[in-house]
């Protein structure tokens, strides 16, 4: 074969196209609109779609078709879908790390050590999902014949503002324990950083994790924000991605159908996390139930 004929048959490289994940599928944005992200050197890195209000609609509707089938999945069958998203992670390792050094400026060996945390604090998570129940539910005791039982349940559809500065293991690290409990997840990505998250929503389809269980979108953190706040159907909001001024009137907002509202606050996402946030989206049901009473002498049972 000639030089020539060598040269002509030469590879072009596939550019990745980065997709929104809402309903288990991958959509681009409906209004079509896409915007640049670069590096911390400001070198192009890919396009990533510019959500619109309406993907914001459209992943809380998928937030809450999904809520049913995943708030009544045993809380051990979502532990093993957690370690799963962990498994997958873990074989993919490469891609994120090159992606989590060129979104926060990283070195590789800095990067890898974000993505290990990360994959780690799935697991974490995924541990906690059959136990938080021992930890904040029981028994308590009433003056009365009555066994007065606690339970957390799931508060229902939350809407996610994941970090700005922690493309990954803070995304990771506010996202987990919202599905460990039972809740689903409407997430809107680190604005200048997405590109760790929309691959994450290819982790997360093929690691059991059922569609609309989670939904990913990319974008203006304001423009997403506010309508996710005021949205009736919406249970909760996590402002962890929020500065203190869009913060105080996602708030308000927030404050029109009684929703959860989780303040931004200094978080370090490389410590091991507690149980606040595992909590911080549960609700608390009480049952009554009457003992009964045995003999003349009122002993109970």
């Amino acid at each position: 074969m000639s030089e020539k004929s060598e040269k002509s048959e030469a590879r072009l490289s596939v550019f990745k196209t980065y997709k929104l994940y809402v309903g288990g599928k991958f959509p681009r944005s409906e209004s079509g609109r896409v915007y640049e992200v670069t590096d911390s050197k400001n070198n192009w890195l890919a396009n990533a779609p510019l959500s619109s209000r309406k993907d914001a609609r459209d992943a809380v509707v998928a937030a809450r078709k999904a809520f049913g089938g995943w708030s009544g999945a045993t809380a051990y069958n979502r532990g093993q879908v957690l370690y799963r998203v962990a498994e997958m992670l873990e074989g993919r390792k490469e891609q994120f790390v090159r992606e989590v050094a060129e979104a926060e400026g990283l070195s590789k060996a800095k990067a890898a050590a974000v993505v290990d945390a990360a994959i780690d604090r799935w697991v974490w998570y995924a541990g906690w999902t059959d136990k938080i129940a021992q930890v904040v539910g029981g028994a308590n005791p009433v003056a009365g014949p009555y066994f007065n039982l606690s339970s957390p349940e799931p508060t229902g559809v939350v809407a996610v503002l994941a970090p700005q500065d922690s493309s990954f293991l803070g995304l990771v690290s506010v996202l987990a324990p919202v599905i460990a409990t039972g809740n689903t997840a409407v997430v809107v990505a680190s604005a200048k950083a997405p590109l760790p998250a929309l691959s994450l929503g290819e982790v997360l389809a093929t690691s059991d994790v059922p569609g609309g269980v989670v939904n990913i979108l990319s974008g203006g953190t304001a423009e997403l924000g506010a309508p996710l706040a005021a949205h009736q159907d919406v249970n909760a909001i996590d402002l962890a991605g929020a500065d203190a001024e869009l913060a105080k009137e996602l708030e308000i907002a927030a404050a029109d159908n009684l929703k959860r509202v989780l303040r931004p606050q200094p978080v370090d996402y490389t410590a091991t996390p507690g149980t606040d946030r595992l909590t911080a989206f549960l609700e608390t049901k009480t049952v009554w139930h009457p003992t009964g009473a045995l003999g003349a002498s009122g002993s109970s049972y």
